[in-house]
């Protein structure tokens, strides 16, 4: 088989045309290798025409120069160099990015240490805080009810709770409220809680500004003012009595008619409480029915409640608690500030004598209501002016077994018992939680005098 090249080159003498031919074939070999070294091979520069019998000759076309198809295969030689330089100065690149970060890797694990560990407790959910065993007595959650609370005694005993005892849930301050012109109105109350002791503006009356502007300071944020709310009742009243009581856990009375031993009409001349005992003096005393309509009410939620927790499942059916009604860290149920016998002198009223009516409802307390924990405070004397505030207390543990055939020493030193109001309110609040006291009478005082 012969074979023919087609060449434009004619002339050329035939040992000069095989060097050619040898040439073209190194060149073509070496270009085959870069281009698919490269991979960017899309085009050949040659074109080869199909390899066709014409007379038992195989003819190849070779349609350029040789020196253009030199410069062709030197021009592409150097454009691949240059490809193959970029490849190669990224490929330094990111081994040069590599090493840094492995050097800032040696240099963390120096400064972490020997031990590491994973820290994966940072990513959960944090776990719920155990709940708190309490021991003991607890107003932790718990609403309490002062009754008479815009009185003397009864707002400083709320303003001790309140100050003394954030942990309670709620106050509930019942007010007996009888009219804009009375000086028993919130005044008390809201004086002795620290309502009062904002920042406030009142404009002049000649200005155009006659509004007057109250603000909270800084200061009161430990008066706990959001758990006290008050409320309006009357305590003769049954069905206000069981309103007020919903959701109360305990009651501290300190309630009273009577301004020291003198009924409050005739002792204050106030016009509402003289008309009421004048126009009905048969509707009732707040000593002894309204004492009685206020546990009464206590009792039955209680009890409303403990039946509702039967029937929701909460409560496993014991029998032992309907007889109680106290859970075995809660409060004492009803705390009864009443006054000593040696305290104040006797007075005879329509509805009976002071000492009398003060000793019935402490009877109310201890034989209608059993199921109903309780203490009742026979406080001694009050004095304000010549007794000091935060002394110890003093509780006598005979007053509840005291016959009336006492020696006149005995009495005479009793007599002489005195108690500031405040550490009175104190006393209050403490029997609560006082596990010394629980279905307890006792007299309370701090100091004597005389």
């Amino acid at each position: 088989m012969n074979i023919h090249l087609i060449s434009p080159v004619q002339n050329l003498p035939f040992h000069e045309l095989c060097n050619t031919v040898m040439k073209f074939q190194f060149t073509f070999l070496n270009l085959l290798t870069v281009i698919s070294s490269s991979r960017a091979f899309t085009s050949s520069p040659l074109h080869f025409a199909a390899a066709s019998a014409h007379n038992s000759h195989t003819y190849i076309h070779y349609p350029f120069s040789s020196s253009s198809f030199i410069s062709s295969l030197s021009s592409s030689s150097n454009n691949n160099d240059d490809a193959n330089n970029d490849e190669l100065s990224s490929a330094e690149k990111l081994k040069q990015k590599a090493e840094t970060l492995r050097q800032q890797i040696r240099e963390m694990e120096a400064t972490i240490g020997p031990t590491r560990s994973n820290n994966n407790d940072q990513y959960m959910p944090p776990s719920p805080l155990p709940e708190e065993i309490t021991q003991g007595k607890s107003l932790k959650d718990k609403t309490v009810l002062v009754v008479g609370s815009n009185g003397r005694l009864g707002s400083m005993t709320t303003r001790h709770l309140l100050r003394n005892h954030p942990e309670v849930k709620e106050v509930l301050a019942a007010v007996h409220y009888v009219g804009e012109a009375s000086t028993r109105g919130y005044g008390r109350l809201s004086y002795e809680v620290g309502a009062e002791d904002g920042v406030g503006t009142i404009g002049a009356a000649w200005s155009e500004d006659r509004n007057a502007y109250f603000e909270y300071s800084d200061e009161m944020k430990d008066y706990n003012l959001n758990k006290l709310r008050v409320v309006e009742v009357e305590l003769l009243d049954p069905e206000q009595c069981k309103t007020i009581m919903e959701g109360v856990d305990c009651v501290i009375w300190c309630a009273t008619d009577f301004e020291g031993n003198r009924p409050r009409a005739i002792a204050s001349l106030n016009v509402a409480f003289l008309f009421r005992a004048v126009a009905d003096p048969t509707k009732g005393r707040v000593e002894i029915e309204g004492l009685r309509n206020v546990m009464g009410a206590l009792k039955q939620n209680k009890q409303d409640r403990i039946r509702v927790k039967r029937m929701s499942g909460e409560m496993d059916g014991d029998s032992s608690l309907s007889s109680s009604l106290n859970g075995e860290n809660d409060p004492t149920s009803f705390v009864l500030v009443s006054a000593a016998p040696e305290a104040l002198g006797n007075f005879e009223t329509p509805f009976g004598e002071f000492n009398g009516l003060k000793r019935e409802g402490e009877g109310i307390v201890m034989r209608e209501f059993p199921s109903l924990t309780h203490s009742i405070l026979q406080m001694t004397q009050y004095d304000d002016n010549f007794v000091e505030e935060s002394l110890e207390l003093k509780f006598d543990h005979s007053a509840g077994s005291r016959s009336g055939n006492e020696d006149e020493a005995g009495l005479l030193d009793r007599a002489k018992r005195r108690i500031n109001r405040r550490d009175a309110a104190r006393a209050a609040v403490d029997a609560l939680l006082d596990e010394k006291l629980v279905d307890e009478t006792v007299q309370v005082w701090t100091d004597t005098r005389g």
